[in-house]
């Protein structure tokens, strides 16, 4: 912590959530108490989501306790996010395939680090970053003159940066099997066609989506962007690198 920002590690979810926020438009009373919301809602997150958890919600969906009527709003706005999402990748990315029951995993990191910003900006808060296990929520500005600049890793040199994009109002979602290893669910008859995928845009649950599918996707991916005008993406395939959206003009 300096005297201009804030920071607050979370290990949580099997990976840690960094909440960084900078102080040039906030007191730092107001922004502590906003990030201690924040990690009671994260904790919340884990208690309804958890696949390791038996009696969390997702747990109970999977083993038949509960129905997909019995949800409350929260996970119900997450199961209609992962229809739409299969919808448009054209089910490479389908919570429903996945062994042992429905486990949307792949979007909500990006669902709850969208909520977390909600928090952060109810109290007033206007210039910070979520970053939950890759998946990056910005708001605002780094420093009064400076816009949030999000690194994009290299999925082969590790410590290593292969491009950056700046956010102002936005998410940065990277998928690849370089941080947490073989996590990804493969449809059936697919293969990955690409070693990381980044997507960028307005919510960080689509993009959390977008990226596990353009993972698998690869080039062919990029075509669902045409109907996305506000989106983003770029790919690792071996030693070339594609890029398609505004974020790259």
């Amino acid at each position: 912590m300096s005297n201009d920002r804030i920071v607050h590690a979370e290990h949580i979810w099997g990976t840690v959530v960094t909440i960084d926020v900078r102080l040039h438009r906030a007191t730092r009373s107001v922004a502590q108490t906003g990030v201690e919301e924040v990690v009671t809602w994260l904790k919340d997150v884990d208690t309804v989501f958890s696949t390791f958890k038996k009696d969390s919600v997702i747990s109970q969906l999977r083993d038949g306790r509960m129905t997909f009527d019995d949800v409350d709003a929260g996970v119900a706005d997450v199961i209609a996010r992962c229809e739409r999402m299969r919808e448009l990748t054209d089910g490479l990315f389908d919570p429903w395939s996945v062994e042992g029951g429905f486990d949307p995993s792949g979007l909500v990191k990006g669902w709850a680090a969208d909520r977390a910003a909600d928090i952060l900006t109810g109290h007033g808060l206007k210039d910070f970053m979520i970053n939950a296990g890759g998946d990056v929520a910005v708001r605002g500005k780094a420093a009064v003159n400076e816009q949030w600049v999000i690194g994009i890793q290299h999925p082969y040199l590790e410590g290593q940066i292969c491009e950056s994009v700046r956010v102002a109002n936005g998410a940065v979602a990277t998928s690849g099997l370089y941080e947490r290893g073989d996590h990804i669910n493969v449809p059936m008859h697919h293969v990955m066609m690409a070693a990381s995928a980044t997507v960028i845009g307005p919510d960080c649950a689509t993009a959390d989506a977008l990226a596990t599918a353009l993972l698998i996707a690869g080039r062919a991916g990029l075509d669902w962007f045409k109907s996305l005008p506000n989106w983003s993406a770029f790919i690792v395939d071996g030693d070339n690198t594609f890029s398609y959206g505004p974020a790259f003009a």
